[in-house]
């Protein structure tokens, strides 16, 4: 209850949108027992809220409907309201997206759902406006019609909710194992292929969505098989969205998407789930091209999380607002007048004409959006200078320019750390030192898989799903472990501490007894016996964030590779499998599984490298392995204090008096052992 400025219920709360709710005169309760058992306990329904901190038309419902009185009055007498952060239960608002999206044909934030008091859903939609408009009712009209309804067709309405309710229950128990064909990986190609727009890259219309998976995918299907379209088709995706606004040209890192076809204007919000994402995508792209300016955009967007996404424990914050001072993008977008003020008349037209920024602006209120659509060449024949003099003139502007906006007011930072979104950043930083050597990322990754393993923990060993101002709690979920998995898989290879690999066991096990569904297969996102949820879903294709089921299909065939454990082996097959009727029909929705199907097809290779930790011989050979787009092998180090009992590869593998070698393993055999680079990338490419 709202209380002389105490705010209300959600006060105690982590979360950073549900505080922002806190002094709402809306008498808001977090998810939980005693909002439900309030629920029961008037037979009134439930109004609940989902959205996240980052979300614009979050902030704008919220200023127009949660902190007016009269409309806070109208859902305070009617309903139990309740407000859910999607990012710390992505269990609730996958549920209720799908009876948004079965009741609208679409979804979106923030969500509004009407609920029985048996959390049944019956009604629900995203932004509802203060006043008509466009078709749309009122949120007010909204509340006193949903009001009436139940107050006077009730039957009827819980009707409908029981039968909204046994789709989405329904959803969660199909059957889609089914064998994989062999023409799936080429079936992938054709469906993306068709969906990639030639002009701007990307797949797909407006809004465009940065889909790193996909582009992965598609460098894997260019190594199988040696063809040039799928490498263009993701070279040319990444060249586009790496020079748009989506890019955030000063500070590095990605912006959630596109608004319009061409990159150009992004929604501003910047995730750590999309970076974590398109750092790899990044990082294998130059490793398949050898462009360095992929890997000079990954290594900003490295820079940008050390910079700005550390929480004081050491683990990463979850997004970054698109508003500041109110207005979308304020603090990201510049006018001609504003470059000149910074860098001076003659440097400030070169970089308006570098970054686009035009008297009339390509956003809002006369600003523009900096994105590079034109080549180097092109701008610098505009203004009459050599390339390489433009090139220096903008890594100039650009430090200066970066300096001055500083002082801006920022968009706020939800500083929460996720253990899932944790575990995905973990392993981008660890690809970027393997790949790069980018000072500060792998102490960074260390610092928060440390932090995740010891501070988010329970005494059994499970997960917690959230942490923030030194309190972590909420049921981990299956992508919370299984990222968890995959970037700790990530961290053993880049610093082969044995100690990672033991956790990555030990989390697959709890997700192999809690979230595996024994009679059809496949993985429940949750785990079983939550009375709170009506239904039990389970992870399949790509979304904003990778299939779960996907990820874990290639951690285990990792697992397997490193341990020798054929269980690993066996569960990842039959999660590939528990797909395999969807992959046959979608294989443009699962390129994260498709990842771990090119892996197994391709006969995966493990590098043992026998040697001193970073002496100049094993640093020479290590280099040679992770310098080449070999997306299908792990690699491990024998050196003298390596556990070979967690990894019984290592044994009587490691260095000699003569110095470092090389061993290539393939269906459990390995080549005689080499000591230079040449020859170990003799014997890669000969496997």
């Amino acid at each position: 209850m709202t209380d002389g400025g105490k705010g209300n219920r959600l006060a105690g709360e982590t979360s950073p949108y549900l505080l922002q709710h806190a002094h709402n005169p809306v008498d808001w309760y977090p998810w939980g027992d005693e909002a439900l058992g309030r629920a029961r306990e008037l037979g009134r329904p439930i109004f609940l809220s989902i959205g996240y901190s980052a979300c614009h038309w979050c902030h704008v419902m919220e200023r127009e409907s949660f902190e007016d009185p009269q409309t806070a009055e109208l859902m305070n007498g009617l309903f139990v309201n309740i407000k859910v952060d999607r990012e710390e239960r992505p269990d609730l608002d996958d549920i209720y997206m799908k009876a948004v999206t079965m009741l609208r044909g679409h979804g979106g934030w923030p969500m509004s759902v009407f609920l029985t008091p048996e959390l049944q859903p019956f009604f629900g939609g995203t932004y509802f406006p203060p006043s008509p408009r466009h078709g749309s009712p009122s949120f007010s009209d909204v509340l006193l019609s949903i009001a009436d309804a139940w107050e006077h067709k009730r039957e009827s309405v819980v009707e409908q909710a029981g039968e909204l309710t046994r789709a989405i229950v329904e959803e969660g128990q199909q059957d889609a194992r089914a064998p994989l064909p062999e023409s799936v990986l080429d079936d992938s190609v054709t469906a993306l292929s068709r969906a990639f727009d030639p002009r701007h890259g990307g797949f797909g219309p407006a809004p465009k969505f940065p889909h790193a998976g996909d582009i992965r995918i598609m460098l894997r299907h260019h190594l199988r098989s040696g063809r040039n379209q799928p490498l263009r088709m993701a070279e040319f995706t990444l060249e586009r969205m790496m020079r748009g606004g989506l890019y955030d040209q000063l500070g590095g890192g990605f912006h959630r998407y596109s608004t319009d076809e061409r990159w150009c204007i992004p929604h501003f919000e910047k995730m750590l789930y999309d970076n974590a994402q398109l750092i790899p995508a990044l990082l294998e792209a130059h490793l398949a091209t050898g462009r360095d300016d992929f890997a000079q955009c990954a290594a900003q967007s490295c820079r940008w999380v050390l910079r700005e996404m550390i929480t004081p424990e050491g683990g990463f914050a979850s997004t970054q607002d698109a508003d500041s001072e109110g207005v979308e993008g304020k603090f990201f977008a510049w006018t001609p007048a504003q470059l000149s003020e910074v860098l001076g008349e003659e440097l400030g037209a070169q970089a308006a004409a570098y970054y686009d920024v035009t008297q009339a602006g390509n956003f809002e209120h006369g600003m523009s959006a900096l994105w590079r659509p034109r080549d180097d060449e092109d701008v610098a024949k505009q203004l009459n200078i050599s390339v390489e003099t433009l090139r220096e003139c903008m890594a100039e502007a650009r430090g200066k320019l970066l300096v001055a906006r500083e002082p801006r007011v920022r968009p706020d930072t939800d500083d929460k750390v996720l253990c899932g979104w944790n575990g995905m950043m973990i392993g981008a930083l660890a690809m970027a030192d393997q790949v790069l050597g980018e000072p500060g990322v792998l102490e960074s990754a260390r610092t928060a898989a440390r932090y995740v393993l010891d501070g988010m923990r329970t005494g059994d060993g499970h997960l917690h799903a959230t942490a923030r101002a030194g309190r972590a709690h909420l049921t981990a979920g299956f992508d919370d472990y299984v990222f968890m998995v995959q970037g700790l898989l990530d961290l053993y290879e880049a610093d082969f501490d044995a100690s990672w690999v033991e956790e990555a066991v030990r989390l697959s096990k709890i997700v192999d007894a809690e979230f595996w569904d024994a009679d059809r297969g496949g993985y429940f996102t949750t785990v079983e016996g939550d009375e709170q949820l009506i239904a039990r879903l389970k992870s399949t294709h790509d979304g904003a964030l990778p299939s779960g089921a996907g990820v874990h299909a290639l951690n285990l065939l990792r697992l397997f590779e490193l341990t020798g454990d054929t269980a690993h082996l066996d569960r990842a097959r039959a999660g590939m499998e528990a797909q395999g009727a969807m992959l046959t029909r979608f294989p443009r929705a699962f390129s994260h599984m498709l990842m771990a199907v090119d892996f197994l097809q391709s006969g995966p290779r493990a590098v043992v490298v026998g040697g001193e930790v970073g002496s100049d011989d094993t640093r020479a050979l290590l280099s040679a392995v992770r310098g080449r787009f070999l997306p299908q092998r792990v690699v491990a180090l024998a050196h003298d204090n390596a556990n070979t009992q967690v990894l019984p590869l290592l044994e009587q593998r490691g260095g000699t008096d003569d110095g470092a070698r090389a061993f290539v393993c393939r269906n459990s055999t390995c080549s005689l052992p080499v000591s230079d680079a040449d020859a170990l990338l003799s014997e890669l490419a000969r496997v």
